[in-house]
């Protein structure tokens, strides 16, 4: 049996994913990696955040290159299909396929995490070229080289032992194993590597430089073939009829390509349409995945940020540098921000910085409550008492948390502007985001809102919240009705609907708030 050389594995996994209901076909980007097979750019390493799609291109390029079968009824249909060079490549080569995330029974140290990936690759060589039993080689490589073929490698979790944390101090020693095997090989037709952090870190020196990487931060040539595209997602709730396309868009959406293209979750939109219901799928492999490990390591700088993204507003900053394999703990904003981009945590498009969706939304919200945010955290556990009291109708309750909140020691809430006005609106209500999507300054009827929350349970009241400065409540209560601000509601069949006026009196620095019951 094959550990890694012209295995079946790849054909097997993708076989299952091309016969899945909620099948994405991606195949179109084997055509711009056979573009590179015996050229100088035969080097490919993609780094995406889990979830999206890595390993099922991996098995797709397994199935299409591996020699040891006939994959062509698999492909005729899909998109490569199409492609003139289709039959140049299909099933045409030697492939070893590595996944450098399994590990050994014994496991005690690196010289056995790193004498099994060796071991594996010996003895399917001895055993496709039975004239080299015996023989006695240096290398892997050197062995390799004495076969006289050409080799495609596919190797998946490059980054294992950097990701997780083990082995460091041979961390180097393995980066040399992967140069050794790699660069430089006239063995080596072409690499496609893939994981979650980049090697860019050691691109200068002499390790693994011949490698093209592709990130979240930098990807201008495969970015849509990771995520599912707006397109995609359509034609795959054309499946079903449980999920509305803006119920996807609101909870996975929030990654884009350079041009603009919307980019989404493509693990988590296929569990929503297989379960018909929009939850969050995130799924906490290790302590990297998680929003407040990385904002621990600076809650105070960052903490603002934190607040303005969960209202919704991007933070701008410039990340001139992507968080890589072996960088250890980020030291400054920028390389929390950028770790956590790789991590796709946050999006980042055109300089600003975005929570991505409701999924990851989820995910910030309870970093909020951890005690390291201090007055925040207290903020935000108390936040549902002040939804309990508007649906009671009860403004002076809400005016006081209001103002509470205000007067924390955040320069954020300050209210220098609009933006503070509405961020203290949303630390306020953000335990309601549970149980109503709320948006802000939607147009509905004739002219903007500042607030719309749309029930997600049929037996609560939708609420319109409009904010006013050193005028009243009535005002802001008048101009909801005058200007038909519940109408979007109305055509949501939500017969219930609350009207919040809250003002905030800049003179005496003192917030009122009144709650009615539009008829």
């Amino acid at each position: 049996m094959a550990f890694c050389l012209n295995t079946n594995s790849a054909l097997i996994l993708y076989r299952d994913l091309v016969n899945s209901e909620y099948f994405v076909d991606k195949s179109a980007i084997i055509e711009h990696i056979s573009k590179r097979i015996r050229t100088s750019t035969k080097y490919v390493c993609v780094t995406k955040p889990r979830r999206f799609g890595k390993t099922s291109v991996l098995n797709m390029l397994g199935a299409y290159y591996c020699k040891a079968y006939d994959a062509r009824e698999l492909f005729e249909g899909l998109e490569i299909s199409k492609n003139p060079s289709f039959a140049v490549h299909l099933n045409q080569y030697n492939v070893i396929s590595l996944c450098l995330n399994q590990l050994p029974d014994k496991n005690d140290s690196y010289e056995d995490y790193i004498n099994y990936i060796k071991n594996c690759i010996k003895q399917d060589i001895e055993a496709a070229y039975p004239a080299l039993n015996g023989k006695d080689f240096g290398s892997v490589a050197d062995m390799l080289t004495a076969t006289g073929d050409e080799f495609i490698f596919i190797i998946d979790e490059w980054d294992y032992i950097f990701s997780h944390e083990i082995y460091p101090e041979h961390q180097g020693d393995f980066l040399e194993f992967l140069r050794n095997l790699l660069k430089d090989k006239a063995y080596v037709a072409l690499v496609y590597m893939t994981g979650v952090l980049p090697i860019k870190k050691y691109s200068t020196g002499s390790a693994l430089n011949m490698f093209k990487e592709y990130t979240m931060l930098k990807d201008p040539f495969f970015e849509t073939y990771f995520g599912f595209t707006e397109e995609e997602v359509e034609m795959l709730c054309e499946k079903q009829t449980a999920l509305k396309m803006e119920d996807i868009r609101e909870w996975y959406n929030g990654y884009q390509t350079r041009d603009g293209q919307r980019l989404y979750n493509p693990r988590s939109v296929v569990c929503a349409l297989e379960d018909e219901t929009c939850q969050s799928y995130w799924t906490r492999t290790g302590k990297m995945d998680e929003v407040l490990f990385f904002l621990k390591y600076n809650i105070g700088e960052v903490r603002d940020d934190v607040v303005k993204m969960v209202n919704d507003t991007p933070v701008s900053v410039d990340i001139e540098e992507e968080y890589a394999a072996g960088q250890g703990q980020p030291q400054n904003r920028e390389e929390i921000y950028a770790a956590m981009i790789i991590y796709g945590l946050l999006s980042y498009s055109d300089g600003e910085l975005r929570i991505p969706n409701k999924e990851l939304m989820i995910e910030f919200q309870k970093a909020l409550k951890d005690d390291e945010f201090g007055y925040i955290a207290q903020l935000v556990r108390n936040s549902g008492a002040v939804l309990e009291a508007t649906l009671n109708k009860n403004g002076d309750v809400v005016a006081s948390y209001l103002h509470d909140i205000h007067n924390s020691e955040l320069p954020v809430l300050k209210y220098n502007d609009e933006n503070s006005l509405s961020c203290v609106v949303t630390l306020a209500y953000l335990s309601a985001r549970n149980k109503y999507k709320v948006e802000r300054e939607e147009k509905s009827g004739k002219g903007f809102v500042d607030f719309i929350f749309y029930p997600r349970r049929k037996n609560l009241p939708g609420i319109i919240l409009e904010l006013k400065a050193d005028k009243t409540p009535a005002d802001a209560i008048a101009q909801i009705r005058e200007k038909e601000y519940c109408e979007k509601l109305r055509k949501e069949n939500v017969t219930r609907i609350l009207a919040v006026g809250i003002n905030y009196d800049t003179k005496k620095k003192e917030h009122q708030c009144v709650i009615e019951e539009l008829g």
